[in-house]
């Protein structure tokens, strides 16, 4: 009986302790994520044309203040498609936080470097409805080894 009272101990600690994103986008403050439109699912996973999607999509109104989801360290930008058609949405930023290392796309970060408390500005949503008119407007969000599901992070 001792066995089995440690041993659920210990797995509490690894569950309960598990990172969670805070709020990401104005408007969305349980990270509501995209599920399906005309442009396909936003799970990790999905089927893309000739690939699978990276990343998990969380719904996010053009123009809405993105925020930090816990205490991060900004590392840099990033360049989303690097095609001019798509310009408009072609930004996001890299950061570090709580051990983990990700992307957010569709975001103009109000700086790159630095620290952000969570709960903070990060940026801007970007115009994503003029490039793909009708999507379900949101955040990419992406670890940066793409080989992991960031669904585990999140409510």
């Amino acid at each position: 009986m001792r066995r089995v009272t440690v041993l659920l101990a210990v797995m509490c600690v690894c569950v309960c302790d598990a990172v969670r994103f805070g709020q990401l986008c104005q408007g969305n403050p349980s990270n509501t994520r995209r599920t399906s439109d005309s442009w396909g699912q936003g799970h990790y996973g999905a089927s893309r044309t000739t690939r699978l999607h990276k990343g998990l999509d969380i719904a996010c109104q053009d123009g809405s203040v993105v925020y930090a989801p816990f205490d991060v360290t900004l590392n840099g930008k990033v360049i989303v498609y690097n095609n001019p058609a798509k310009a408009a949405i072609d930004s996001g930023i890299n950061l570090r936080g709580e051990n983990l290392c990700f992307k957010l796309f569709y975001v103009q970060p109000d700086r790159t470097s630095g620290t952000v408390r969570k709960g903070e500005r990060l940026g801007v949503m970007l115009p994503m409805q003029s490039v793909y008119p009708g999507i379900t407007s949101h955040i990419h969000v992406q670890m940066c080894n793409k080989e992991i599901d960031p669904t585990q992070y999140f409510n």
